[in-house]
């Protein structure tokens, strides 16, 4: 029994004759037969009688019409429903980040999205990039926000933006008063790394390398779970240390820390959303939309006039 059978099924009783409800099917009257045996034979019983003028309903015909009708009615409801959610937002966003735009980039942008979509309660948890990678593959999170991509997950990355990095250092250390300085000059100096799984450890040891340095090797004196931590630790003259520019601005304009200049471009890594592969709700649809925007612009307005 299926859905086709039984509108065929009541078309024919409302107009009455096979041939009448072929015409309002737009189908052939074989095919309008055709329905109505397969009905009756997963029935296992006579629906419909033919008579010279038309079709009269069976003691059996009579008890599924009814039945039909409601099954074709809730369908219809059913279809209503769903088409009408596409107009609408609501529900649980549940989000995962890593630290630096789980604590300086998305609570602004979560802020706009629930005054736009009031229906919708959102909740953000923080934690290294495996972390939030690991939140959504396994349906604990809706959508993700990381740093550093993950080889072997079964999620999709999208890049939205970037994140500067700066090598950061105790004001009164004298290389962050001199001249830039190698990759292998910073290679020398004790280093105050992240967490095995942050996006920003697995940033800063691609950087060494390059230099035919390997990360191994580095004189890394202590490694911390965020990277206020290792502005802290630099504050206190325990080393150098790798943070977004997010992060460490606020150090940096009162002069508790000072960035250290270097013989090579900006370091920057990119900001990726990670996206479950499953349906997504509307509510994670709607946030990445607007993630996507608001992390535009942001890029827009960094970028000089005229630059790339």
């Amino acid at each position: 029994m299926n859905v086709s059978q039984l509108r065929t099924f009541l078309t024919v009783i409302e107009h009455g004759s096979f041939s009448a409800a072929a015409r309002a099917l737009s189908v052939s009257q074989p095919a309008v037969t055709m329905q109505i045996q397969s009905l009756e034979s997963d029935l296992g019983a006579t629906l419909l009688d033919r008579r010279q003028r038309g079709v009269r309903l069976t003691e059996a015909g009579q008890e599924l019409r009814p039945i039909a009708q409601r099954v074709l009615d809730e369908l219809e409801d059913a279809r209503t429903r769903i088409e009408a959610l596409e107009d609408r937002v609501t529900g649980r966003l549940l989000l995962a980040a890593s630290t630096t735009p789980g604590q300086y980039v998305l609570p602004g942008i979560i802020g706009a999205f629930l005054a736009q979509y009031p229906e919708v309660s959102a909740a953000l948890t923080i934690g290294d990039s495996a972390q939030v990678v690991d939140a959504v593959e396994s349906e604990t999170a809706a959508l993700g926000v990381v740093g550093a991509q993950l080889k072997g997950a079964r999620v999709e990355y999208e890049r939205i933006g970037s994140d500067d990095l700066v090598i950061i250092g105790p004001p009164n250390d004298p290389i962050v008063a001199g001249d830039p300085v190698t990759i292998e000059s910073v290679a020398e100096e004790p280093i105050i790394m992240r967490e095995l799984g942050s996006g920003t450890r697995l940033v800063t040891e691609q950087m060494f390398p390059a230099a035919s340095i390997e990360p191994g090797d580095l004189p890394v004196v202590m490694e911390l779970g965020s990277s206020e931590a290792v502005v802290n630790a630099v504050e206190g003259g325990m080393g150098i240390g790798v943070v977004s520019r997010l992060v460490a601005e606020k150090a940096i304009s009162l002069g508790t820390v000072a960035v250290v200049p270097l013989r090579r471009p900006e370091m920057s890594r990119p900001l990726f959303a990670v996206i479950g592969r499953g349906t997504p709700t509307r509510a994670a649809r709607a946030f990445l939309d607007m993630l996507r925007d608001r992390m535009e612009d942001a890029t827009r307005l960094e970028t000089p006039a005229g630059g790339a």
